[in-house]
């Protein structure tokens, strides 16, 4: 079986995507949110260790939670989003290791050195978050990742009294594209990686 995909998908996930900043009253359904993260869950992770955690910002009231924590530049378009995801790690990740990694008792390998499991957990969970714009964009969905809000704050309002602390805000939905600015450059491969 080939894994090449034509040019449509490559241009649906990578070439032709763009990074909205505005939106259509297109409803996101929590069906297609499942069906999001049902394919972001099968990304990879370190010991499919999985420490990435997602909340589908979605209701007036939960919106009106977030709105404190946005900044100015942020607010309106998240606002207007159809749904913001709060992209989250668990503190706690290695808890779910004897189900996610049954054939070796891997708790030990976090539990005994806080800087390794705070590295890896924010690590995995912020791939898990990648894989998620990929996984929304491949459904038809538009996103737009951003990171121009107090943490503090979405903690506090979303995760008090849990093991779970945000690590970056991604808005869903069906994107205006007469609101998007022009596409900023790249880096060249000669800029940006070595062949050793």
């Amino acid at each position: 079986m080939s894994h090449l995909l034509d040019p449509a998908a490559l241009a649906a996930l990578f070439t032709e995507a763009r990074s909205h900043n505005g939106w259509t009253d297109e409803p996101v359904s929590d069906d297609l949110l499942r069906q999001v993260y049902e394919l972001t869950r099968m990304g990879p992770t370190s010991a499919n260790c999985s420490p990435g955690r997602f909340v589908f910002v979605r209701s007036a009231e939960a919106k009106r939670k977030l709105a404190p924590a946005l900044s100015k530049g942020n607010l309106d378009k998240t606002l207007a989003a159809p749904v913001t995801v709060i992209a989250a790690w668990d503190t706690q990740f290695h808890d779910k290791l004897p189900q996610l990694f049954p054939h070796v008792d891997a708790r030990g390998w976090f539990t005994g050195s806080p800087a390794v499991a705070h590295e890896t957990a924010f690590r995995n969970a912020t791939l898990q978050a990648g894989y998620l714009i990929l996984a929304a964009r491949a459904l038809g969905l538009d996103a737009g990742p951003l990171s121009g809000f107090d943490k503090a704050l979405v903690d506090e309002a979303f995760f008090a009294g849990t093991s779970w602390t945000s690590n970056f805000l991604i808005n869903l939905g069906h994107g205006d594209a007469s609101k998007l600015f022009g596409r900023l450059p790249r880096l060249s491969v000669d800029e940006a990686c070595r062949f050793d």
